[in-house]
């Protein structure tokens, strides 16, 4: 009933810039955090970035001063803004939102299906 829909992965240099975007829709009645994670091979997924409805945001030290993560409430969308992509950036990223579905249900974790970042040398 609810998805998330990632767009924006792709190939880029070292040094590049890519911008992701992720959509919520379906049954909606809040959305409470949203953000990014990212798996490379052979490693566990980890945080990247994400942000709370007042836009206060939250940063893996790896990516603090090269990502901004931020939203557009109205259309319950995140975006993450990647400059200075290394080749250590290089991953599977994945879209998460923590959504209730109704005024009585409790809040669980929505996960995207992944977009690929692949940063070459």
């Amino acid at each position: 009933q609810v998805q998330l829909v990632e767009s924006g992965g792709g190939l880029v240099q070292a040094g590049g810039s890519l911008r992701l975007s992720c959509a919520a829709s379906g049954k909606i009645f809040r959305i409470n955090s949203m953000g990014w994670y990212r798996q490379a091979p052979g490693k566990e997924r980890e945080l990247v970035a994400d942000i709370v409805p007042d836009g206060s945001a939250n940063y893996a030290d790896s990516v603090k001063g090269r990502f901004t993560v931020s939203r557009d409430n109205a259309k319950n969308t995140v975006y993450l803004q990647m400059n200075g992509l290394k080749v250590e950036d290089t991953a599977v990223y994945y879209c998460n939102a923590e959504i209730r579905i109704s005024p009585l249900s409790t809040t669980r974790d929505y996960w995207g299906q992944g977009t690929q970042v692949t940063v070459s040398s």
